[in-house]
């Protein structure tokens, strides 16, 4: 493994910087270092060149960020946090208009289908919105696409089940998606598709992209990548973003800490603005 001082780590930081609107600053040292670490080593190249090089070439800046960024997501990811917001936070939702819902971070989309998926079996489909942003233009168009590689269908057809317990008889994941072993290709079928806003955003930069309120924002697994004092400024921003009573969702290893907890009722890896 490449070792990296703090000047050539600030080096890095202050380039991009410079030469972009992206800012890592905020990023958590450790993990940003290792995904740095791999970046060298995957481009064979010490950080001089990294640098010369990101300062020479914006595509090549692009791809150097979509490589720190992390993309780590599947369809029903972590079964019981959906069975729960199958059985708690959507059934309320009947009762509202219009239903808003952000995912933050989306990756490559199979969240933003799962969601979709549950509001379906809800009869809330149609008079939701939902939008999904990413710092990473390359999953978005993934996401878009609504195409996966069929290597990943055991995982999906578990986590499906699991999600719906002893119930899981009465629903099919067939319903949803054109799964197709001999080329290799997981579809979303047509019904579920177009029905989400796409756009490019990082959200480092403490922004509310799509300037509407949300009954749901999901940022699941993407704050762990920022320090403490990044996460309470995107906490505070997905607070003022959230209907009162709206719910924000982070991933397993994630809390909300500090003074800004307590404006959240907090069930799990659910967070009830209060």
């Amino acid at each position: 493994m490449i070792e990296l001082t703090e000047q050539e780590i600030k080096s890095f930081l202050d380039t991009i910087k410079k030469e972009s609107d992206y800012n890592f600053d905020e990023y958590s040292i450790k993990s940003f270092t290792r995904r740095l670490q791999k970046i060298l080593s995957d481009q064979r190249t010490d950080m001089n060149g990294l640098l010369s090089k990101i300062s020479s070439n914006n595509d090549f800046l692009e791809q150097v960020v979509k490589d720190i960024t992390v993309n780590t997501t599947e369809i029903f990811r972590d079964p019981e946090i959906w069975a729960t917001i199958n059985k708690n936070i959507i059934p309320p939702l009947k009762n509202e208009h219009r239903i808003n819902i952000w995912h933050a971070g989306s990756s490559t989309g199979q969240e933003v289908y799962t969601m979709l998926i549950l509001l379906k079996q809800h009869g809330l489909f149609e008079k939701s919105r939902i939008y999904a942003s990413d710092i990473n233009t390359d999953v978005l168009k993934i996401a878009e696409s609504g195409k996966y590689k069929y290597r990943e269908i055991d995982e999906y057809i578990k986590n499906f089940n699991e999600t719906y317990g002893e119930n899981k008889n009465n629903y099919n994941i067939n319903d949803y998606f054109k799964i197709s072993r001999s080329r290799n290709l997981i579809r979303v079928k047509q019904n579920l598709l177009g029905k989400v806003q796409y756009k490019k955003h990082d959200l480092t930069n403490l922004t509310n992209p799509f300037a509407v309120k949300y009954n749901i924002i999901f940022c699941r697994n993407v704050l762990i990548y920022f320090n403490h004092k990044l996460q309470n400024k995107v906490f505070k921003m997905f607070y003022d973003a959230l209907f009162t009573g709206g719910a924000l969702i982070v991933g397993k290893h994630e809390s909300i800490l500090g003074g800004i907890a307590d404006k959240f009722e907090k069930k799990g890896t659910i967070y009830i603005k209060k």
